[in-house]
């Protein structure tokens, strides 16, 4: 059952446009390289600063809990030898000397977490919050009771007597210390406040510096951006010109590069190729239209002198009727050429590829010039070995070697000599047709396998012809992927030469 499609897939079909194409981003280049660089200058900053965050942080709290336990020992020490000779201010005078000296809190606690030195300092009084939970009324007192009964409870938890906590706000020593004969609890604690300061005044320095850093790149990668799109938009320009026909357009502009430099040549390559394209095209149109117009002017005129003129003059009649059917048959074979080349190189008709004598595909085509022989004296040299096979499309390579010989005939000298030979070389073979005519001058040897070239407009020919025979050999041959040429002389005349990969 054929599968239904909607005309617009048949019309992309057709035009061998793909069914489902990828959707394009409609952001410009310029706008795509001002975000990224932005965002990857950002980027930077924040794995940069992130990271060396953190590490200041995990830096400075390792220190201060070394800092706090070296204290703390020492403290401990200091505390178990007494008061110092001569001290007559006491306890608390010591504590909070002990304090001030080490820059650190000290505190000297009961059993039942109550303050014993420095006097002074009491614990707040509690509250019960929504929770039934009992917290300080003061929250700004120096330590509260829930602080002290927890320390108590890790030193007291703890087999080597001491211990070193991450406290509210401050890394913790605690140890069990003798004064005058009894036990008490040290609390020693060193503030974090310095860290915490450092890394809220980091975290704004950053920010700032990101947005800094965001701003900046934005900026210059919107000058660089736009120094790098300014040729893309102007080939880009140059380009909207060229599709409407302007050939003149060079886009080599300000070099910016290598790369530009390359895609410059290779746009002016391709304008060079669309303006001769566009020319040809042009060209063909004329000469198909004149060829048309021609064998029908002819047609027309002569079957008008046959009702006119020589419809009841058998002999004048015979003779126009003979013209009209020339030219429907010069119409005819100039529609089949230009078919025959449009579908070779447009794909429509692929090649049937299969083992092929090529030895019998010369013999064939030479066989249709065998009345030039008999009626016109024309004389064919050959050079034929047998049994050459390669793979082809028979039905086309035939033509290309029609063709060939065709040519040679039309052109050659007033010997009317042409040498054709198929002789094996190396691990292949090689076709060659020559004429003994004009030649062809360097210059113009790329040119005639164009269509409707010409060197000699003007020589006689046998054959008739379209100017489109070496156009159709050319694409014959390059499907095939054979390797082909010309050598001329002036003067002396021209060889077309075909070369073969012999089959084993």
């Amino acid at each position: 059952m054929a599968e239904n499609k909607t005309p617009k897939e048949n019309t992309a079909k057709r035009r061998g446009v793909p069914k489902f194409r990828t959707k394009q981003r409609s952001a410009s280049v310029y706008f795509l390289l001002c975000t990224v660089f932005a965002v990857l200058s950002l980027v930077v900053v924040l794995v940069f600063s992130i990271p060396q965050q953190y590490i200041f942080s995990r830096t400075y709290q390792k220190e201060a809990s070394e800092s706090v336990l070296a204290k703390g020992r020492v403290i401990t020490r200091d505390l178990d030898d007494g008061l110092p000779q001569g001290w007559e201010s006491g306890w608390s005078a010591y504590v909070r000397r002990l304090s001030y000296s080490y820059q650190v809190r000290v505190f000297i606690l009961t059993a039942d977490g109550e303050v014993l030195y420095p006097e002074e300092v009491k614990l707040p009084p509690t509250s019960e919050n929504s929770d039934g939970e009992q917290e300080p009324a003061d929250r700004d007192a120096d330590i509260s009771a829930s602080v002290t009964a927890a320390h108590i409870h890790k030193i007291n938890a703890e087999e080597d007597g001491y211990v070193v906590y991450k406290g509210d706000g401050e890394y913790v020593y605690g140890n069990t210390v003798k004064i005058d004969g009894k036990t008490g609890y040290l609390y020693v604690g060193q503030s974090l406040e310095l860290m915490t300061t450092a890394l809220k005044s980091m975290s704004t320095r950053i920010v700032l510096l990101a947005i800094f850093v965001f701003m900046l790149s934005f900026f210059v990668s919107s000058a660089v951006a736009g120094w790098m799109v300014k040729p893309m938009t102007e080939m880009t320009e140059k380009a909207r010109r060229l599709a409407q026909g302007h050939f003149d357009m060079d886009f080599h502009g300000t070099d910016y590069g290598k790369e530009m430099v390359e895609l410059a040549e290779a746009l002016n390559h391709a304008r060079d190729e669309l303006s001769k394209t566009d020319r040809m095209q042009k060209e063909v149109i004329a000469n198909v239209s004149h060829d048309f117009k021609t064998p029908l002017t002819m047609i027309k005129a002569y079957a008008s002198m046959i009702i006119e003129i020589s419809g009841d003059i058998p002999e004048k009649r015979n003779k126009h009727a003979q013209v009209i059917i020339d030219e429907t048959d010069r119409l005819t074979s100039l529609v089949s050429d230009v078919l025959d080349l449009s579908k070779i190189s447009s794909g429509i008709q692929p090649l049937q590829v299969q083992p092929t004598d090529i030895s019998v595909c010369v013999h064939d085509a030479l066989k249709r010039f065998e009345y030039l022989k008999e009626t016109q004296g024309y004389r064919f040299e050959t050079e034929i070995d047998e049994g050459l096979f390669a793979m082809v499309d028979e039905l086309r390579l035939g033509q290309a070697i029609y063709n060939l010989i065709g040519n040679a005939v039309n052109y050659t000298g007033e010997d009317k000599r042409v040498t054709v030979r198929l002789k094996r070389e190396n691990e292949g073979f090689r076709f060659s047709v020559s004429d003994t005519g004009a030649g062809i001058p360097p210059e113009e040897l790329n040119d005639i396998w164009e269509r409707y070239y010409r060197t000699n407009s003007s020589h006689k020919r046998p054959v008739q012809g379209t100017g489109l025979g070496l156009s159709i050999v050319k694409t014959i041959l390059e499907k095939h992927g054979l390797t082909f040429g010309v050598t001329s002389e002036v003067g002396k005349g021209s060889t077309f030469y075909v070369c073969f990969s012999e089959l084993s």
